[in-house]
């Protein structure tokens, strides 16, 4: 009898005088050596590979795509997993190469970026029912890269650029847009309230006219409407000499000889004009 260990997630192929006679887990085991003796020791552990895909897209776009697989083998196939392959890796490429080359043709540029895990679930899809047969699990299979050509990417860049200048020339637009039309409505606004102010100025003037005939009236007996009114003119008339004279460069100051008021008023104004 021979003693034979086995580390832990692993599984040894016993063959007695080159047959398969069978399979011996973690631990202490024995064996009848020379009659037999451990062929192989296959790991348990999950393995990934990765499987670099050049392929073409609908749209006649050449992408690379990067499928990882993760892979382990089963313990209740172990003798399969030894002897129905020389080479697993090489199967599985073989299989996602045939997978992908499938379905990626007939999807567009575009739809590939969006449906990677639809190709993922398909490449799974088809190692698993093709690599149990052999003792391999298929654990899971991502899409880690989409690479298509450096002239497409710069092609999809400047594509996506382009469109967002102008979905910003858009905004810009609005916005100006925005800023005139509320400029107007602010002017339109500004000019409504400067006629009510104007307009309530004049009114206040010929009421406080108005309340001054009436007073002055009241306080002189027998004084007619057209005299007071002439005197608050002249009033007036003094008022805006003084004003002239307070602002103007010149210091002289030309006043008429007619001794008629209201033309002298008038003749201010112009004066002043």
């Amino acid at each position: 009898m021979c003693i034979v260990c086995a580390r832990e997630s692993t599984v040894g192929i016993v063959e007695r005088l080159g047959q398969f006679s069978g399979i011996i887990g973690p631990g202490l085991n024995f064996i009848t050596w020379p009659l037999s003796n451990v062929a192989s020791v296959l790991s348990l552990r999950m393995q990934q590979l990765n499987v670099p895909v050049e392929t073409k897209t609908k749209d006649n776009v050449f992408i690379t795509v990067v499928v990882a697989v993760q892979y382990r083998v089963m313990q209740a196939k172990a003798k399969d997993a030894y002897y129905k392959l020389t080479s697993p890796a090489g199967q599985i490429k073989s299989y996602v190469f045939d997978s992908v080359r499938s379905t990626v043709p007939k999807l567009e540029l575009d739809r590939v970026f969006a449906s990677k895990e639809e190709v993922a679930f398909g490449v799974r899809k088809h190692l698993s029912e093709e690599m149990s047969s052999f003792g391999y699990e298929i654990v899971q299979t991502l899409i880690i890269d989409l690479s298509p050509d450096n002239r497409v990417k710069n092609s999809m860049n400047e594509i996506n650029a382009n469109r967002r200048l102008r979905e910003a020339a858009g905004y810009k637009a609005d916005g100006e847009k925005i800023r005139q039309v509320k400029a107007a409505e602010a002017d339109a606004e500004s000019k409504y309230l400067s006629g009510v102010g104007v307009a309530k100025q004049r009114q206040a003037i010929v009421s406080g006219l108005r309340n001054s005939v009436k007073e002055f009236q009241s306080g002189v007996k027998g004084t007619d409407a057209k005299d007071v009114l002439t005197l608050v003119m002249i009033t007036q008339y003094f008022d805006m000499l003084q004003s002239v004279g307070s602002q103007a460069k010149c210091t002289t100051v030309f006043t008429p000889i007619d001794n008629d008021p209201s033309a002298r008023v008038r003749d201010g104004m112009l004066m002043a004009k």
